[in-house]
């Protein structure tokens, strides 16, 4: 009788930002395994914000190349919320329809999050950290997602700003 080999643990970033909501977005993520990193990001012309921590989401996951034990880490409440707090459970028993008696949004999303962890058999753990404060890998997963969006409005003749925007006067307002 061959061991069963414990699964790796991997850590796993993810972010997702739009530019409009709905507008073009970007993803990003950062999986990292014992000291080392790999990066991914990507972009879609026309999504939400959470569609996009999702899609973060099913992308790490999907790099994986074996089971592994998977610490998910998100500052989108959206995202840990629907396996903490046991809403994905929910929605499947009552196939797919919210609390509110409405269809569930992103259920593509959720079911292809789900079906990855399934087929993968991942053991995944979520963890919602802060965005935009300490935490230097979450910051780099925003900075991937905002650079998807750069890039896709490059690669569709946009010119696109490198600084950040400044704040509308009340003159720019009125425009």
């Amino acid at each position: 009788m061959s061991e069963v080999k414990p699964k790796k643990t991997v850590l796993l970033y993810t972010d997702g930002a739009c530019s409009g909501n709905p507008g073009p977005g970007g993803w990003g993520c950062v999986l990292s395994f014992q000291g080392k990193t790999k990066e991914l990001s990507g972009h879609m012309s026309s999504t939400t914000n959470n569609r996009m921590e999702i899609f973060a989401v099913i992308s790490g996951l999907g790099a994986l190349k074996e089971p592994c034990k998977v610490e998910v880490y998100s500052d989108s409440a959206y995202t840990v919320n629907a396996f903490n707090d046991h809403w994905i459970d929910n929605w499947q028993k009552n196939g797919w329809i919210n609390s509110k008696k409405q269809p569930v949004e992103n259920s593509d999303l959720w079911k292809l999050l789900l079906q990855i962890i399934r087929l993968k058999k991942h053991e995944v753990t979520f963890h919602k950290v802060k965005g935009h404060a300490d935490d230097p890998l979450n910051n780099r997963c925003d900075e991937l997602a905002t650079s998807a969006i750069k890039e896709f409005r490059r690669m569709n003749g946009e010119e696109v700003e490198e600084t950040q925007p400044q704040k509308a006067t009340p003159t720019d307002s009125k425009k």
